[in-house]
């Protein structure tokens, strides 16, 4: 086998290796946390799901379309209060230009993983900041305005209608990847993602990247602060009666095989009681 067999041996046993790692954190581990909790563990992900079908079902009357704008319909011109207050329903609302029956797939696994992985409040706080943080950033590009090397954003943005969970499913496999260690999930998920919102740039696309963005520091700031606590566990917190115990230990007797020489002996006033 040539030098170039050999480079290419390494590599794909690497890359085995990574797979088979990042398949065991990221299936294994959550399957076997659903077997262990049963049903109870895809909760977030059921009422994901249905929430966005019922949604959608009631999107298709015209009284029903209505109610939906004015319960999750989010957009960069509303005034900031009514954005924030309609901003958790709007990740039931299903985007209009994307198919909801294919979507629902990606939903069900991110929020079924994230919650077997992650628990159910982390994974609330995770979707809820990665689309949060897409919101508010729409708001920041249109009070830039054009221009800025395309960073701004025309007024004309501000009435695009901006609701779905494809936000929150990218932050979830983003932070996902992240916190598990598992590069080639993050490639697969965020930076086809980030692909598409080169290759396609609209509203949605910049909303994906600030999701990545935020779900990247999110993922990074709980990374760190586990190696903190791991750290501090290591080397232990001082103990205060440490100093009491060392006494102690010095002061016991200590107990001696039949072959050791014996200790010094203790002096009479020593083993004198006291009679005061």
């Amino acid at each position: 086998m040539g030098p170039l067999g050999a480079v290419v041996l390494r590599s794909v046993t690497a890359l085995g290796r990574a797979l088979r790692g990042e398949w065991r954190n990221i299936v294994v581990e959550p399957v076997r946390q659903l077997a262990r909790r049963g049903l109870s563990g895809l909760l977030l992900a059921f009422v994901a799901c249905l929430g966005v079908i019922f949604f959608h079902a009631l999107a298709q009357h015209p009284a029903g379309a209505v109610a939906v704008r004015l319960l999750g319909g989010v957009r960069g011109d509303l005034p900031l209060w009514l954005a924030l207050l309609r901003t958790p329903v709007s990740l039931y609302v299903p985007a209009l230009d994307l198919p909801v029956w294919a979507g629902l797939t990606q939903l069900f696994l991110a929020f079924a993983l994230a919650e077997l992985t992650l628990g159910r409040a982390r994974t609330l706080a995770v979707a809820y900041t990665a689309t949060l943080a897409g919101t508010l950033s729409v708001r920041v590009m249109l009070a830039l305005g054009p221009g800025w090397g395309g960073l701004g954003l025309p007024a004309v943005a501000g009435r695009v209608l901006d609701t779905g969970p494809s936000a929150a499913v990218v932050g979830l496999f983003t932070y996902l990847a992240v916190v598990r260690r598992a590069p080639i999930v993050f490639v697969l998920t965020s930076g086809s993602m980030v692909w598409e919102s080169i290759a396609v740039p609209n509203l949605a696309g910049r909303e994906h990247l600030i999701a990545v963005a935020t779900a990247v520091v999110l993922g990074l700031w709980r990374a760190l602060g586990m190696r903190d606590r791991v750290r501090r566990g290591a080397s232990g917190p001082a103990d205060p009666g440490g100093a009491h115990v060392l006494a102690d230990r010095e002061a016991a007797p200590v107990a001696r095989g039949p072959g050791a020489p014996p200790g010094p002996a203790a002096s009479p006033a020593a083993c004198a009681p006291d009679r005061r």
